[in-house]
């Protein structure tokens, strides 16, 4: 690769996921956050199917699933705390409802910092303010007030990405609300849980606990159903009363759970939404992830999209780093037949963690109670098994230069 010189916005997952490749293919990259440091908390994420094989590609495959957090399996219990539904992490190849490797957020962002560091130029406390595609370079104005021009720029800043919006317009226009809100903060292991999942469902609303930190915590978390948001996203208060509001009444462990919404370190909300964009780049300028293609977290396959993504986008520009356009197109046209289908299957998974009715609170569970027992079990999830693969990785590693550390040799 011609040293190509890049610029990429977020430093979540997808961004320095794209960073460390690209830095494997001789780049120079530069990865600007908002956030004043490293963040090292949030919410639960998968790693399915193929997003595996990318990690074992870049060499990270022993240190993710050493950061990782253990999960036996997943139990819907009743009022009483009485399991009416079980299903096994071990089931259907470790990609069904209880993925082989669950990672917290941070920790996962932590590995690809820690692996990249060396190589790349991490800018914490800025952001892009502006954007401008000049034919040959891509001219930036930062926060800072600082004025620099890359070869390219890719927006790796999340569903509300703020370069998605330079370049697209307001996220109104290309954000699409699934009527699913979800919740996460880290609270006490009060049930003493070990590796274990419980959720609790009323009609429209579930609530949940899942055991982190080697068992020593949970990660509380509480999904509803609802119309359009109608609140600023910004605001941490709002939000918090919002979910208080929306979990008060509900059986089970509810209270004692959302009684440490207050004191938790990590508080997260937002919808299950949908970003669909008529294209997932313009010029010298992209997006990856979920600012180019959220599936939510409904789909499970979120941040499998963005190690995959980062993955194909690094390699499609070095096989032609002269011809930057041509290496987004390719990339786009690999990945979005597959975030397509994933985006298609996203709200049925709603529908099973949320269920709207007693009926059907009922029904998931009886399904579940089955599933272990049945012969033909893994049919029954065989469409979400296939999805996590269902897309082809072409091979990159000749334009590895520089030490190959997955191997510990030299690539040419």
């Amino acid at each position: 690769m011609q040293r190509l010189k890049v610029l990429i916005s977020g430093a979540s997952i997808a961004g320095p996921a794209l960073a460390l490749w690209l830095a494997e293919y001789g780049a120079e990259v530069t990865v600007v956050e908002r956030w004043p440091e490293l963040r090292t908390g949030g919410q639960l994420v998968d790693l399915r199917g193929v997003s595996r094989e990318v990690i074992r590609r870049m060499g990270i495959d022993a240190d993710v699933r050493a950061a990782s957090e253990d999960n036996f399996g997943l139990s819907f219990v009743d009022r009483r705390g009485r399991a009416r539904g079980t299903l096994r992490s071990d089931r259907f190849g470790g990609d069904g409802p209880v993925a082989e490797i669950e990672i917290l957020r941070g920790s996962l962002s932590r590995v690809l910092h820690e692996r990249s560091e060396d190589r790349v130029d991490y800018r914490f406390g800025d952001r892009i303010t502006s954007v401008r595609d000049e034919g040959a370079k891509v001219r930036v104005e930062f926060a800072s007030a600082s004025v620099e021009s890359f070869d390219l720029v890719v927006g790796a800043d999340g569903l509300h990405s703020e370069l998605r919006e330079m370049l697209f317009g307001p996220e109104v226009r290309h954000v699409r609300h699934l009527g699913t809100y979800v919740s996460f903060w880290t609270a006490r292991n009060h049930l003493d849980l070990k590796d274990w999942t419980v959720v609790y469902s009323e009609p429209g609303r579930s609530i949940g606990m899942r055991s982190i930190l080697g068992s020593t915590k949970t990660m509380a978390f509480l999904t509803f159903r609802a119309g359009p948001p109608a609140y600023d996203w910004r605001d941490v208060d709002a939000q918090k009363r919002m979910v208080r509001a929306r979990g008060y009444g509900m059986g089970w462990e509810a209270a004692a759970l959302l009684s440490q919404i207050d004191t938790a370190p990590d508080f997260y909300f937002d919808t299950c939404s949908q970003v669909k964009l008529p294209a997932w780049s313009t010029g010298r300028v992209g997006l990856l992830g979920d600012a180019a293609s959220c599936a939510s977290p409904l789909s499970g396959h979120g941040t499998s999209i963005a190690m995959v993504g980062a993955y194909v986008l690094a390699g499609e520009l070095a096989r032609t780093p002269d011809d930057v356009t041509g290496a987004f197109g390719r990339y786009e046209a690999v990945l979005r037949p597959w975030v397509e289908r994933i985006q298609r299957a996203a709200p049925g998974q709603g529908r099973v963690m949320t269920p709207e009715t007693s009926h059907g609170i009922a029904l998931r569970n009886g399904v579940t109670r089955l599933v272990s027992h049945l012969p033909g079990k893994a049919l029954l999830l065989r469409n979400q098994v296939r999805l996590s693969h269902a897309v082809s990785l072409d091979d990159y590693s000749r334009h590895r230069v520089g030490t190959d550390r997955s191997r510990g040799v030299r690539s040419e």
